[in-house]
This record gives C-alpha cells, sequence and structure tokens, in this order.
C-alpha cells in the first residue's frame, strides 16, 4: 500500500515540476542524413536593396576614382594649374582686334585651337645689357607647354583686365611684359620701366607643342635695352644666360644639330630667322625706334 502511494506522489511531483517556470527540458536534437536537404532559404527584401545599393555606390566610386585620374589638370604642377585655369587671355582676329576671352588651359589644347577662335594675345620680351648682350631663358620643367626650352628674355600674355587691355601706345602689352618679367625673372619695375618697351612688330604664328598643347599667338615683340637685377623664379625658369651674337650662333647650331638635346621655341626662333640680327644692329647703334613697323602684323609658318 505504501508503495503505491510513493509512486502517486513521485507522479505528482514529476507533473508540479515540468510544469513550473523553473524547469525547462532541453530542445531535442534533429539528426538529417545526407540524402535529406531543407528546402533554400528565401533572402529577406531588405538585403537584396542593401546588396544593390552598396553595388551602385561602389560603380560610382570607380567612376569617380577614373575620372579624378583622366582629370585634365591630372599631374600639373599646383602652380602651373593655378595659371592656367585662373589666367583669362585675350582672344583677337587674325588683325588683332578683341573678339573675347578665354582661359590659359584652354587657349593652349591643341585639338582646340584646330577647331576653335583660340587666337590671343601675348608678346615677347628681348631685354639687352648695356653691352648689347641678349638675357634667354631656359623654361622650367614644370611648364605645360614647351618645357625646358631655350628661349627670349620672357614670353606671356596680358591678360584680360584693365590694365592690360590699354590699347594706347600698346600701354596694355608693355603693363603685362613688365609684371611678368618681374614674376618670372625677378626683375623689379622700376628696372624696366614700361616707357622704355620698344614695340617693333607683331607675329602671327601657330605651332604645336607634344600633340596636347600648343600655341597660337598674335605676339607683340618687345625690345628693351636696361642693366637690370635678375632673381629667376624655379617656377617659371630652369636657367638664364646672356648671349652676344656669335653665342647665339653657335646655340643655333647645336639646336639644328640636336646637341645635348637642347631646343629653342618656335617663336623666338622665327624672330631670330626673320629679324632678330638686323634689329641687334640697331639696338648696338640706338636705332630702334627707326625699325619699328607696329602696321604690319607678319604671318609666319
Amino acid at each position: 500500500m505504501s508503495s503505491l502511494i510513493n509512486t502517486a506522489s513521485a507522479f505528482r511531483l514529476s507533473r508540479s515540476l515540468a510544469s513550473s517556470s523553473s524547469f525547462s527540458c532541453p530542445q531535442p536534437r534533429l539528426f538529417l542524413s545526407s540524402s535529406f536537404a531543407l528546402p533554400p532559404r528565401p533572402i529577406p527584401h531588405f538585403s537584396l536593396t542593401s546588396l544593390r545599393a552598396s553595388l551602385s555606390f561602389r560603380t560610382e566610386a570607380a567612376s569617380a576614382t577614373a575620372t579624378m585620374g583622366d582629370a585634365p589638370d591630372a599631374g600639373m604642377d599646383a602652380v602651373q594649374r593655378r595659371l592656367m585655369f585662373e589666367d583669362e587671355c585675350i582672344l583677337v582676329d587674325e588683325n588683332d582686334n578683341v573678339v573675347g576671352h578665354e582661359s590659359k588651359y584652354n587657349c593652349h589644347l591643341w585639338e582646340k585651337i584646330l577647331t576653335g577662335n583660340m587666337l590671343h594675345r601675348a608678346f615677347s620680351v628681348f631685354l639687352f645689357n648695356s653691352k648689347y648682350e641678349l638675357l634667354l631663358q631656359q623654361r622650367s620643367a614644370t611648364k605645360v607647354t614647351f618645357p625646358l626650352v631655350w628661349t627670349n628674355t620672357c614670353c606671356s600674355h596680358p591678360l584680360y583686365r584693365e590694365s592690360e587691355l590699354i590699347g594706347e601706345n600698346f600701354l596694355g602689352v608693355r603693363n603685362a611684359a613688365q609684371r611678368k618679367l618681374l614674376d618670372e625673372l625677378g626683375i623689379p619695375a622700376e628696372d624696366v620701366p614700361v616707357d622704355q618697351f620698344i614695340p617693333l612688330s607683331r607675329i602671327l604664328y601657330k605651332a604645336p607643342s607634344d600633340g596636347k598643347w600648343g600655341e597660337h599667338e598674335l605676339d607683340y615683340l618687345l625690345f628693351i635695352v636696361r642693366d637690370v637685377n635678375v632673381h629667376p623664379n624655379p617656377d617659371e625658369v630652369a636657367d638664364v644666360k646672356y648671349v652676344n651674337r656669335d653665342q647665339l650662333k653657335e646655340l643655333l647650331r647645336k639646336a639644328d644639330a640636336g646637341e645635348g638635346g637642347l631646343k629653342l621655341s618656335p617663336w623666338f626662333r622665327l624672330v631670330v630667322d626673320n629679324f632678330l640680327f638686323k634689329w641687334w644692329d640697331h639696338v648696338e647703334k640706338g636705332t630702334l625706334k627707326e625699325a619699328t613697323d607696329m602696321e604690319t602684323i607678319h604671318k609666319l609658318t
């Protein structure tokens, strides 16, 4: 009898424990055979959306990276890049009438030169000392057009600004020349007063640089005889030297022979071949104004 009571009590106790919140039975483990497979679990909608967003982001990032690598100023020296995009050149027609303005960058892209009106005003300074030696410069390696070539004292552009658009007595071009002599060669304004520049003539020429860049300029040729202090700006100028006639002729010979990779700028070579030595006579005689011809625009090739 007591045996039956104990059994019943034990049964009731087990049921009471099973219903208690403090007791949990272990979950049965399910073992599947290798021949049994669960159906594939569907991918939630939010996962597909996230995946699309991720792929889109990566595509845009790759495109942005490629764009940055192909940017027009990629690899360009910081100083030259600033000048190329900030400076506005004066666009002219072949009679030197102002027709507009454009960035220095666009004015020197060879593709635009060939397909559009990128003819712009320029100047070339020929500075002689009291010994009648001509100051030459070698353009810096970071120049976008014609790097490391030898050329006349200073070559640049009057900009589309009031002080450099003045036509009377060619004052705008003279102001620009004074500005760039300071920028490139550190020559102070008092060493090169604007009224001492003698405009001799104008040339119109077109010349490619490296396939991407080139020049199409209406170039004012400015002569000046002054003893100056020269402090070249390395961002613009790699080297400078004074030459007499014979030394210039030797430089021409080396350039023609390709000795030492020596090159001359195309505008300088055009002036040398067509005018320079006869004008040098006037420099030595002090009769430069007799050689002036600002009525003619010489189209040279």
